[in-house]
């Protein structure tokens, strides 16, 4: 570990827990501002229409290219 020192300044039974909630605040913090300021993600949590399918053209024989030799 590179910054293995930081522990003889700092006990990890506090440290550990101050970095995990700093951790969990951006978190929270990050996903209030993609929930409030986009438009799709509410909607995307809602559940939205299906898409419409797309109308596939059957295979004929004469739409076919066949390569000869």
């Amino acid at each position: 570990m590179n910054q293995a020192r930081i522990w003889l300044v700092v006990k990890p039974t506090v440290g550990l827990p101050l970095f995990l909630g700093t951790v969990l605040i951006i978190s929270l913090v990050v996903h209030y501002s993609v929930l409030s300021n986009t438009t799709w993600m509410p909607a995307f949590f809602q559940g939205g229409a299906a898409p419409a399918a797309a109308a596939v053209a059957p295979v004929t024989s004469e739409s076919m290219v066949v390569a000869s030799r």
